[in-house]
């Protein structure tokens, strides 16, 4: 079988997709192969391919092995036979017969089209799966394409990936567009049945970092550490920052000049309320300032382990414990602490003394 037409279009593909012949070729010889064993059931046995561009032919053999007595006629051939072919064949040998399949043009052709559409859009979704594996974790933007009962499916790149959005991933109250060009955080990557499929987030508070990364030089450059972050989408998120430098001033550094940096990250999160709080290694003074915007009296540790009582006055205890306890449970998140938040007059009641006394582990705020 001749067709050099055929090896030149594969040459014309390297070149214009960087896909070298020979995966298109290793390809298209298995399809070849299974092909021509259905056509030729019962009759050629095992058979063998070979390609050669150079010359633009493609050969077919059957292969036998030499046996004492012919048992299975489609795969073996008894010593007489072989050594009528060639003087020197033993057992055990291997003869390699030349055959040209009959009527095999016209389904040699379908299969190589066939072969070479479908390991080119593999090979496309090998390399964008391999493009975005190195983006979870990152921050992307892109463009609504389709929105169903469930999901919002964003186009990425260059439209050879997809990005899915699903419900647990969506902010509530926020309204997605086909169309709108939105911000996302890649979680997670994968090779998907239409190709690859990149997990993505609005409610990830890795989206919340990214966007301080972007808004920030101090965080990027490194100055500036994001400790912790705890998030409810859509709500309020309350981020733990530390700076390596002490000229420099991480709570003005995120906020910026007039508020600019963190209003652009709240834009973003259209209006979410974002608490920037300074991280300490004092767990009670951190746990102090978790409770912001509240004022916190005092905090003390409990007997149980990372466990603290946090006392605020007694018109701030509602802004303490937040709407449904919002803002307390926030900065348990943040801090990892239980905190049992109480007005300072329960407090009185009670008999705890809500002022500062080290040997006790409580901290005045």
């Amino acid at each position: 079988m001749t067709n050099k037409d055929f090896f030149a279009a594969l040459a014309d593909l390297e070149k214009e997709k960087g896909i070298p012949q020979q995966v298109f070729l290793d390809a298209l010889v298995n399809a070849l192969v299974s092909a021509c064993k259905k056509q030729y059931t019962g009759t050629v046995g095992t058979v063998e391919i070979k390609t050669n561009p150079e010359k633009g032919t493609i050969d077919f053999f059957t292969v036998k092995t030499v046996v004492e007595e012919v048992v299975d006629r489609e795969n073996e051939i008894a010593l007489e036979d072989a050594q009528k072919i060639k003087k020197s064949y033993k057992l055990g040998d291997k003869v390699t017969e030349k055959f040209v399949p009959k009527d095999f043009s016209r389904i040699a052709a379908q299969t190589a089209k066939q072969v070479i559409l479908q390991k080119l859009h593999e090979t496309e979704r090998e390399a964008a799966v391999s493009e975005f594996s190195d983006k979870e974790g990152e921050l992307l933007v892109g463009v609504v394409r389709k929105i169903d009962a469930r999901n919002v499916y964003i186009e990425l790149g260059k439209g050879q990936v997809e990005g899915v959005m699903l419900p647990t991933d969506q902010v509530p109250g926020e309204k997605y567009l086909v169309n709108d060009k939105i911000k996302v955080f890649v979680k997670r990557v994968k090779n998907g049945y239409h190709g690859a499929q990149v997990m993505v987030s609005r409610t990830s508070p890795g989206l919340v970092r990214k966007l301080f990364e972007e808004e920030v030089p101090e965080i990027k450059q490194g100055t500036v550490i994001i400790k912790e972050i705890s998030r409810e989408a859509g709500a309020r998120t309350k981020i733990a920052i530390y700076s390596e430098d002490p000229r420099v001033d991480a709570i003005g550094a995120c906020v910026g000049n007039k508020g600019a940096r963190v209003n652009a990250i709240v834009q973003e999160l259209k209006g979410e309320k974002i608490d920037i709080i300074p991280w300490s290694e004092n767990p009670l003074e951190f746990i102090a300032k978790a409770l912001s915007p509240a004022k916190v009296i005092s905090v003390t540790q409990l007997d149980e382990e990372k466990t603290a009582m946090a006392v605020v006055p007694d018109d701030k205890l509602s802004l303490a414990i937040g709407k449904d306890g919002q803002n307390a449970r926030l900065a348990v998140r943040l801090t990892g602490w239980k905190i049992d938040v109480k007005c300072e007059s329960a407090a009185k009641k009670l008999g705890l003394n809500s002022h500062k006394d080290e040997e006790n582990g409580e901290i005045d705020e």
